[in-house]
Order: structure tokens, then sequence, then C-alpha cells
């Protein structure tokens, strides 16, 4: 049924707890993703009630090895020396038909070693957002765990308040982060931290394995990773909301959707985490975040990379300072695509910085102003729905003008400049209202229609879907005060 193929569980015993999912009351499962257990190899038959058992930990399947992994990291900058899954469970690894491996995680599963006294349940509403967002994610083409199945269970969670539990099944390349690595440097455990490099290289990079230098080149991949991944945020206008360390992922994937969220009008400075106070990470300070976090990695590896520390500290910094460049160049060929142009010209990026200036002045909606451009690459009417975007009319006016004049040194056509702006620029975002109505309905209604129609119409973010158009716009009473929460 699952054809698990676990190697993080033949690691020593100090990289994780073995530990079982605690039983539930009441499981059912109320979302199943054919499609991604069609990826991964998955072959379930149709016993809703098997389903439902496995996917909340009350059953375990042959050949699962279940265990909470351990690791440090740095929390808002703060180094925190033992964290670990505190309310999840790895069940095992599977190997698709192309070779592909993937980690099967349980969320929501009952307290484990590394609970530090919470009650390793997860509410409903943090597991229908993770859902929602990071298969929407997926259809954006952006790296990102995803979401297998949600499983309710019939016991309620104390939060504030008493809420209905969920449980989340998770699906990632891996589950090895930063922090992983933090916690074996910061107890200058230099053999399981060596043990841990050839793991995550053998799994992730595998070219490098016999390679002289694979743990500086190791490094170097792993920032390209994350220079990629953060440009893509930045394209769609998404905000991870807790960029901690032990929530950076060494695969380059997009993991833990606590506080996340999507950001209507354009501000640099939009934070939606209830604890980030500071807006440490705010939208515009996601590239430095990630750069900081990085630097906390090559810091690890010192002992790796070079005998010689200061030879190793030289080496890592040239990699660390390449890291805005990289970051810049995935950022900007991005960033250029929305607005149809193709070069690095001084010219474009004077008229992009521009653009971005009147959508921060006039609190233009992120998401649509660049879907709307799209439109006026053949559009001659002056009242376009881009231009309503802004207040400042004269001065897009004359934005426009020279965007068209730009347009023109590309030499294609208009049909073929809107066609490859329409693949990057979304309709669909999982809007921050959107998301919280199908919690809504879930919660207080127990109905799970809403959040199926949202998640379908995400599936297909670029496609113009004319049945769903209303959910392309931004909440009438813009929620300048819209707060996520982390749900532990």
């Amino acid at each position: 049924m699952i054809n698990f193929d676990n190697s993080y569980s033949k690691l020593p015993d100090i990289f994780f707890e073995r530990t079982m999912p605690i039983p539930v009351k009441d499981p059912k499962l109320i979302k199943f993703n054919e499609s991604l257990a069609k990826k991964i190899g998955l072959n379930l038959n149709k016993d809703k009630d098997l389903s439902s058992a496995i996917f909340s930990g009350n059953k375990i399947a042959e050949g699962s090895d279940p265990i909470a992994l351990l690791y440090a990291g740095h929390q808002f900058g703060h180094f925190v020396p033992q964290l670990g899954d505190g309310r999840a469970i790895l069940l095992g690894e599977v190997i698709n038909k192309d070779g592909c491996r993937f980690d099967i995680q349980l969320k929501g599963s009952g307290q484990t070693a590394y609970s530090r006294g919470g009650d390793g349940r997860a509410p409903l509403g943090p597991v229908i957002r993770e859902y929602i967002i990071s298969e929407a994610m997926h259809s954006l083409n952006i790296p990102t765990t995803r979401s297998l199945a949600i499983v309710t269970t019939g016991e309620m969670v104390s939060r504030e308040t008493l809420l209905p539990g969920g449980i989340l099944t998770r699906v990632a390349s891996s589950h090895l982060r930063v922090g992983t690595f933090e916690y074996f440097a910061a107890s200058e455990d230099l053999t399981n931290l060596k043990l841990l490099t050839d793991y995550a290289i053998n799994r992730h990079f595998p070219n490098l394995k016999n390679d002289n230098l694979r743990y500086q080149k190791f490094l170097e991949l792993v920032c390209d990773n994350q220079a990629s991944l953060v440009a893509k945020w930045m394209h769609v206008g998404f905000i991870h909301g807790v960029m901690n360390t032990d929530n950076t992922s060494i695969s380059g994937e997009t993991i833990d959707y606590g506080p996340c969220a999507f950001m209507d009008s354009y501000n640099p400075n939009t934070v939606f985490s209830s604890i980030d106070h500071r807006g440490r990470y705010a939208y515009g300070n996601q590239p430095n975040v990630a750069q900081w976090n990085l630097a906390c990695l090559g810091e690890c590896l010192l002992p790796l990379i070079h005998s010689d520390r200061n030879k190793a500290i030289e080496i890592i910094e040239d990699i660390l300072g390449d890291f805005e460049n990289k970051f810049k160049k995935y950022w900007l060929n991005g960033m250029y695509r929305k607005i149809g142009l193709s070069d690095n010209k001084e010219n474009n990026y004077i008229l992009l910085e521009e653009l971005l200036h009147l959508m921060e002045q006039d609190k233009s909606d992120f998401t649509l102003t660049f879907r709307y451009l799209s439109d006026l690459v053949e559009n001659k009417n002056d009242n376009s729905n881009f231009k309503q975007q802004f207040l400042s009319k004269n001065k897009v006016d004359s934005w426009i003008g020279k965007w068209k004049e730009r347009l023109k040194e590309e030499n294609k056509s208009e049909k073929i400049i809107k066609e490859s702006m329409l693949k990057v620029n979304p309709a669909f975002i999982p809007r921050n209202h959107r998301v919280e109505q199908a919690i809504y309905e879930a919660l207080n209604n127990y109905d799970y229609a809403y959040m199926e129609r949202l998640v379908q119409l995400l599936n297909k973010p670029y496609d113009y879907q004319p049945d769903n158009a209303e959910y392309m716009d931004p909440p009438k009473n813009n929620a300048q005060n819209y707060q996520t929460f982390c749900g532990t």
C-alpha cells in the first residue's frame, strides 16, 4: 500500500526520537490529494476508514518507522540549542517511479520528546491553511512542501479557546533544515555533523559526493536554492512570516506555513505575523534574513570546509557575499518578465523601480497591478483595469508611455509578450480573506465545499476563470490590520 524506503531512521539514534503518533478519538478524512498521491507513488485503496486511520496515526502502515526529528534553531535571531518536532512525526520515506525520494510526515499527531510542554496537536484552522497555501504555491511553480491529506480528530484543541483538532499529512523532499546542522555544531559533535552533511549531499546533491570540495559546493548550492526560492516568493507577494533557521530547508523548498500570507496592497514593510513585532520577517526583508540564515549554516560547516579556520571563514564569506548578487539576478529576471521585458538594461531597472514606487505610494494591489498590466500590452483603452490600481493618473500615464516604448525594443509581437506575461502574473492567489472564509466554513458549519472550490481554482492560478472572477479581488475594506498566527 505504501512502500516505505527509510534512510533517515538508519542514522544514529541521536538524530531523532523513535516515537508513535498518539491515537485520536474519531478520525475522519476530509481532504485527500489524489494527484500528489499518484506523483509520489502511493497505491491506496478507496477504503476511507483505513485512510483516516493511517493519516491520523491511529494505524501504522507496514514498513513505517515513525520518528520525531531533532534540531536546533535561531528563532527571531535568538539561538535555541534544542528544538525538534514537537507536534510532527515522520512516518517514513517513499521513492516514486522516477527515483525521487519523499518524506511523509504527520503534523498534529501528538506529543514527542521535543514538545516542550505543548500538547503536540494542531487546530484544524492552521491545517486547512497549510493545505490551501502549500498547494497554491506548488501551482505557482514555487518549490514547496506539499499537503497530502487532512484528517479531523474528533477532539478539541485548547488554545485561546477550544478549537476542533486536525492532522495534516505533509510531503517534502526532506525535512533537513539549517537548524539540524546547528544542533550538532552547537554540540561540537563533528562526527555527526559530518555524517549529517554527507547524508544531505547524498540525498539532495548526489553529484557532489565524490568531490573533494563537496562541503564548500554544498553550501554554494544551498545558497543558490535559497536565493532562487526567496526571489520567487517576492514575485508573487508571499510573506513567509517566520523565517527562523529551523524553517529554512536545505532542499530549497518552502516549509512551515504558520503565519504566512500574501500581500494585497504593495508595501515592502508588510508584516502579517502576530509575533513579528519588529518586522524582522517583513516582505522586503526576506532576502536579508535568508542570507543571515545561510550565514548560520556556513558557520556550522567551518570545520568541514577547511582545517584552517581562517581559510574556511574566507571561503564561506565569499560564498555568502555572492548571495546578494544571486538573489538580485533571480529577482530581476522574474520582475522583468512580469512587465514583459527580457533583458537587464539599466533603463529597464529604472522603469521597474518607478513602477514599484508608484505602487507603494498609491497602495496598489500587487497581484492585480501586474496581471492587468498584461492586458495593457494590446489594449489602447485609457480607462484600463491597470490604471484603476492607481491614484496618480498622470504619473501612471507617463510610466505607461515609457513602458510601451521599451516594449518596442523587445522585437517581439504584442501577442507573444502578453502570453509570456500571463504565464508569470497570476490571476488568483490565496487571498487572505478567502482562506479565512474557508477556515470559518469548516470550523463553524462543518462545510468543506468552500475550501474545495478554493483549492480547485488555485490549481490553475494563471488561467482566467470567469466563473471565479470575484476570487481575484482583494477584500473590499482592505484589511491592513490582518494578522496570522502559527497555531502552536
